[in-house]
């Protein structure tokens, strides 16, 4: 059997003594054979702003493991920029949709890594701003699995 956690969010990641994650607060999980791909789903689960597409439009995909993934990348994402996912007060619309504006200044070039750090911190945080990308498409079929993330992101230097 698999789990589907539904609510992969910051608030459901705990650090024990040693600093090793944990993931809690399994109400809304839903355990599901290894076999099948696909979960068949009555109604969206999880906490706005980290919830997959999926769970509201079905012409986008079915509801998988994949969505998990896009949670997990909107909260690695929210870790990255040291911002939330959504910003209600921003002022500019395109600051709204936080991995919108991420990729827009990725894609124009634009450091968004972190301050006074060194070249090789630099190209740490823009891999890690890319897996989360990666992470957060918006159709399941090209999101990676959770193994292939840990693996290009840990095994991967050229990303």
């Amino acid at each position: 059997m698999q789990i589907l956690h539904f609510d992969i969010k910051p608030h459901n990641i705990l650090l024990d003594e040693n600093f090793i994650p944990k993931v809690s607060d399994f109400g809304l999980a839903k355990f599901y054979p290894t076999e099948e791909s696909i979960v068949s789903m009555t109604a969206a689960r999880g906490t706005f702003g980290y919830m997959a597409p999926e769970l509201f439009y079905r012409n986008i995909g079915r509801v998988s493991n994949k969505s998990d993934v896009y949670s997990f990348g909107m909260m690695l994402l929210e870790v990255a920029g040291r911002s939330k996912n959504i910003n209600a007060n921003a002022e500019n619309l395109s600051q709204i949709y936080f991995p919108s504006w991420v990729y827009s200044q990725l894609n124009q070039g634009k450091d968004i890594g972190i301050q006074n750090a060194t070249p090789d911190e630099q190209a740490i945080a823009k891999k890690f701003i890319i897996v989360t990308l990666w992470c957060i498409q918006m159709r399941p079929i090209n999101r990676p699995s959770m193994s292939q993330v840990l693996c290009d992101f840990l095994g991967n230097p050229e990303l």
